[in-house]
């Protein structure tokens, strides 16, 4: 009879056992988790701090009894992994005070990252707390019972950060954002992370970016004053650190398992470890990225989850062979939705790709559903694709409705290697209340086709000064009302409807730039005045890009 091992339940180790036990019977299986819960809800835990989850054990996906019940499994609560012995078939745990063997036949990682900690002075205060598992919620929890109206600093502008800030906001705290970045949410390029950083301070939220911690200082009555590198001191009553997290892989050190320059374990496409019949998968994992084949870590649940089956299927003796990441995220930020795919252009220019000459992208503002119909709102798509075959890049899209909807369709398109052909191929669902007759996946598609082949070439709003400096002419095609509250400096206001009428005024010795709301009557006028014998070029998202807010 086989005997299986499980070190670490949640996302990947729960997937990769309940996995096993439904294609093996007979096993045994023994799963070792060194907390309390074997299985929780951890995207969850910043909605049970502000409440917005009631109880806790809403957070509990699986408890330890009915993972037992259903699956007939071993589960060792608050046991820990301490050693492996991959020689020997070994590992060593640790339960209270008594350690222990057991032999395996084939052992399955999934250890997860703890919370960084750097050696910050002043950071070992109990008011200075992570939010990775439900002890740590409920103990962020009481901090805010106990200072309802108090103030707490958020160390840490990613997913995390920004969770627990905007649910420590509603539960009426002073909230301040320290990220030393220049921006928050990685996954975002510039120009898109505005319209969030913007929703944020809309809210009350004190956003400090391009700012580190350099000191937490103990105060008498237990407040902590934050020190920032900039010699600002925050008084706090508690503080979220939530700066990113590493691989726990300590107890692998002397295992004869490979490990990356971070601690990650390597792993195959078979998620198959260096050591035989050793497998690992989740947030501890290096595993690849599907568009380059680079090495890479993505602490991610989706990931995790289909790691673990994965996994389990090729301990079973099924050949599965794991594709890679994509990096497919999404994002409540209060009113709007943040949701991203592959890569952003920090991604790329990082790994060698030139706007214009590897690679461009599109901008667009499409209404969620068909705009006569009650209710549209209008969210910022932003579409990175190839010069050279048309392939999708990645994608990035902030709005209040619509945005997961859209950002899932590319994120399928991406997988699968398809073009921005593909995305004006795909047949999508259509009502007025839902979507429109073309989708907004398909006109970013559009848009990118007529980029690609030279019927459009729009400008950037980072590109607008030089060609100002250089002789270009702006025009702004929008009402003279909206012109005069705000406008391009030497821009000269021609309505839309009125271009026309004007063609005898213009200069064909120059660059025309076409300024609108929101890019698409430039590219209407683009295209009338080239066909006109004009220079022209539209306004990449017009104004509403330029600015970096929706349109209204």
């Amino acid at each position: 009879m086989a005997k299986y091992i499980v070190v670490g339940g949640v996302a990947g180790g729960a997937t990769a056992t309940a996995r096993l036990r439904r294609l093996n019977e007979q096993a045994e299986i023994i799963m070792v988790e060194r907390g309390a819960n074997i299985s929780f809800a951890n995207c969850g835990l910043p909605y049970f701090v502000g409440d917005t989850i009631k109880n806790r054990e809403d957070l509990l996906v699986m408890t330890p009894a009915r993972f037992k019940g259903l699956f007939n499994v071993d589960v060792r609560t608050n046991s820990e992994v301490i050693r492996v012995d991959t020689k020997y078939h070994e590992v060593t745990i640790k339960n209270n005070d008594q350690e222990y063997t057991e032999s395996y036949d084939a052992l399955l990682l999934s250890p997860g990252a703890t919370p960084l900690r750097p050696p910050i002075p002043g950071i070992d205060h109990k008011r200075i707390v992570t939010l990775r598992n439900v002890q740590d919620s409920v103990i962020l929890k009481e901090l805010t019972f106990e200072k309802p109206k108090g103030r707490a600093v958020v160390v840490g502008g990613g997913f995390i950060g920004i969770e627990s800030a905007e649910n420590l906001r509603k539960r009426g705290l002073d909230v301040t954002i320290v990220e030393a970045a220049p921006h928050i949410l990685a996954p975002f390029d510039t120009d898109m992370v505005k319209l969030a950083e913007d929703e944020i301070t809309r809210n009350g939220i004190n956003l400090l970016l391009g700012n580190g911690v350099q000191e937490f200082l103990h105060h008498e009555d237990d407040s902590i004053g934050v020190k920032l590198s900039d010699g600002q001191l925050l008084p706090a009553d508690f503080v979220v650190l939530a700066i990113g997290v590493r691989p726990d892989t300590v107890f692998l050190q002397d295992s004869g398992i490979e490990l990356g320059e971070r601690g990650h374990i390597l792993v195959n496409e078979k998620m198959q470890t260096s050591a035989p019949n050793v497998y690992a998968v989740g947030d501890a994992v290096l595993t690849f990225d599907s568009l380059t084949g680079k090495a890479t870590a993505l602490p991610l649940a989706g990931p995790a989850n289909r790691q673990g089956r994965l996994a389990a299927d090729n301990i079973a003796g099924l050949d599965r062979k794991y594709r890679g990441v994509v990096g497919s995220s999404v994002l409540k930020v209060f009113d709007l939705t943040a949701a991203s795919t592959g890569k952003n252009e920090q991604t790329l220019e990082r790994e060698g790709w030139v706007y214009g000459k590897d690679y461009r992208f599109t901008i667009t503002y499409p209404a969620d559903h068909a705009t006569y119909y009650p209710g549209a709102e209008p969210f910022a798509l932003k579409m990175l694709f190839s010069l050279k075959d048309g392939k999708v890049l990645g994608a990035q899209a902030i709005g209040k409705k619509g945005v997961d909807k859209r950002i899932d369709v590319i994120a399928s398109v991406l997988r699968f290697g398809g073009t921005i052909q593909d995305l004006i191929d795909l047949e999508l669902s259509y009502a007025p209340p839902f979507s429109s007759a073309k989708d907004p996946v398909n006109m970013a598609g559009y848009f990118a086709d007529n980029i690609m082949t030279g019927i459009t070439n729009p400008i950037l709003p980072r590109e607008l000064a030089n060609a100002q400096a250089q002789g270009a002419l702006v025009i702004d095609l929008r009402d003279p009302a909206v012109f005069a509250q705000k406008h391009i400096d030497g821009a000269t206001n021609i309505p839309t409807a009125k271009l026309r009428e004007s063609l005898s005024k213009l200069p064909k010795d120059k660059l025309l730039i076409l300024a609108c709301k929101t890019g698409l009557n430039g590219y209407f006028m683009e295209r009338m005045l080239k066909q006109a014998g004009f220079n022209a070029r539209d306004l990449m998202g017009g104004c509403s890009y330029l600015n970096g807010t929706l349109p209204q």
